[in-house]
């Protein structure tokens, strides 16, 4: 797949260290799909679909320097939408996210109220000024929001917000967030493994299942084609919540 280039209608700043970009050019995904972003002369790196015509992009390194270098009318080659994204299924459903992990849960939240669907989000964010998208889960439904320092809502990680809900009424839970959240929040929710899908993230170099770098070990899983989102008892048995693998292939331990 040939990327396409699409131009930059406008630019949110949505923390000092994230910012949404929107295009003139609809990327039709389904939720939880990604998209590998052309940064010319740079790099081509995966990014989150946070609207229908947009992305949520987190300052990390190089490439994403570039990108928040960009102004409106500037241009980005877009790949995609690639991988395989959340199924949506059931009448009541909970989302629960950390970080700029947010991005992808918002597109489905809205996508799921359109449906009829009962939506109910948990956010956790390291301070208030880290806050994605408040108002944007307010309109869909139920909100309970947590902060490491206690500036917002209930002090402490996401899963200090799990005593506020009741799992066991929910269809399906989505989770996207650093993964040791998600790996508490699985492990908090024994039996439910079938009931939870989960965004995973992994050092992609094609997006295309060739090169092998975001395989899981020891299944083989490749989470650019396979992925990025699975079903917790997919997990179960992998490196998924104890390691990753960096560029090199180096294992990476999780803290």
């Amino acid at each position: 797949m040939r990327p396409i280039s699409a131009r930059i209608l406008e630019i949110v700043p949505e923390t000092p260290t994230v910012r949404t970009l929107r295009f003139d050019h609809s990327l039709d995904p389904v939720p939880g799909q990604y998209l590998m972003v052309w940064v010319r002369g740079v790099d081509e790196v995966p990014m989150s679909i946070s609207y229908r015509d947009g992305i949520t992009v987190q300052l990390v390194g190089e490439a994403t320097r570039e990108i928040f270098d960009l102004e409106v009318g500037e241009s980005l080659g877009l790949r995609g939408p690639l991988g395989n994204g959340f199924t949506l299924s059931g009448e009541k459903i909970l989302l629960i996210g950390g970080g700029v992990g947010a991005a992808p849960l918002a597109l489905l939240g809205e996508a799921a109220a359109e449906e009829g669907v009962e939506v109910s989000t948990l956010l956790g964010f390291r301070c208030c000024d880290e806050i994605l998208f408040r108002e944007r889960f307010e309109r869909i439904g139920e909100l309970v929001m947590t902060t490491d320092d206690g500036s917002q809502g209930i002090c402490g990680r996401a899963s200090a917000g799990l005593p506020a809900l009741h799992l066991q009424e929910f269809d399906q839970i989505y989770l996207c967030g650093p993964e040791p959240m998600m790996a508490d929040i699985i492990g908090r929710c024994p039996g439910m493994e079938t009931k939870i899908q989960a965004s995973i993230d992994r050092y992609f170099k094609c997006g295309m299942g060739i090169c092998g770098s975001c395989c899981l070990d020891p299944s083989g899983i490749r989470v650019c084609i396979e992925g990025p989102v699975f079903r917790a008892d997919q997990l179960v048995g992998t490196e998924f919540g104890r390691y990753k693998r960096g560029a090199s292939g180096i294992k990476i331990e999780r803290r």
